[in-house]
């Protein structure tokens, strides 16, 4: 019983920066444009809440500059994707891989190697709260706002929406800096958790967060639920990995695929049940 508590628990708290970052993809890919590109502003934030938070001793100061690189890099994908029209899957791709060696760049070249002690870091709390209630706001405001309508017309048919006078490049650009300022604090708080800095350490959270948002049919609250499930797998295996009895036979490498394998099937068996909105990827 211990163990069903813990393992709950724990899947509370590990999938409240997959809820961040698949609700800024929703953002995104419901207006219109496609977005694997959530790790690496992830990546991008986590490396510079490590780096300002440890030179100004201010964990505030550094989740601003965090949010901000991820927002950047946000605005980085609309130029690339609405001004340049390059295709968003390149874009996308571009974009992690700039954000893996800039932060690995980065940390190597202006990081103390004598440095010793935690990364200074705001309380867990405030974006368990903001993950809760997230969700359920952004839902509202797709459907009861008109801003929100406009979203969702822009992502179904931008041409159209052009005809009724909605101007899609703006809609698209409020998009994508939402979306940047949702994955910076997704980054921002797994340095929060761990209170420390490593190379790649998002390790693949922004695509789960992207499956969550493909599985959950581009909709916030089966988005919301497909983040529950894919935590739930990583909390398993965090809990029960090196158990007692037959638990403790299986290899740690079988143990460390459960989330991935998990997230594999989830897309085989429910990816393809929902419609992608139908202006993703049009100009």
């Amino acid at each position: 019983m211990a163990d069903v508590l813990l393992i709950l628990g724990k899947a509370l708290e590990l999938s409240t920066p997959l809820i961040l970052a698949a609700l800024g993809g929703l953002y995104s890919e419901r207006a219109g444009v496609m977005n694997i590109a959530l790790e690496g502003k992830m990546l991008a934030s986590a490396c510079a809440v490590a780096l300002i938070s440890v030179a100004s001793g201010n964990p505030l100061i550094g989740l601003l500059v965090g949010v901000l690189a991820a927002t950047l890099l946000s605005l980085l994908h609309y130029m690339l994707t609405q001004k340049f029209r390059i295709d968003h899957v390149v874009s996308g791709m571009a974009i992690n891989v700039l954000a893996i060696g800039g932060c690995r760049f980065a940390y190597a070249q202006f990081t103390d190697k004598n440095r010793s002690g935690e990364i200074p870091h705001l309380p867990e709390a405030a974006y368990w709260a903001l993950a809760a209630v997230m969700p359920f706001a952004v839902a509202l405001y797709l459907r009861q706002t008109r801003p929100g309508l406009r979203l969702l017309a822009v992502g179904n048919d931008p041409d159209k929406s052009r005809e009724a006078g909605i101007n899609v490049a703006r809609v698209r650009l409020q998009s994508l800096a939402i979306c940047g300022l949702l994955c910076g604090l997704a980054g921002a708080l797994i340095v929060t958790k761990t209170a420390n800095y490593s190379d790649d350490m998002t390790a693949g959270k922004g695509f789960i967060a992207l499956a969550a948002l493909v599985v959950g049919g581009w909709r916030p609250l089966p988005t919301l639920a497909a983040c529950l499930f894919f935590a739930l797998c990583e909390a398993i295996q965090q809990v029960l990995q090196g158990g007692k009895g037959w638990l403790s036979a299986i290899p740690p490498q079988y143990w460390n695929t459960l989330p991935y394998i998990a997230t594999i099937f989830a897309l085989a068996f429910l990816g393809g049940k929902f419609r992608v909105p139908s202006g993703m990827g049009k100009p």
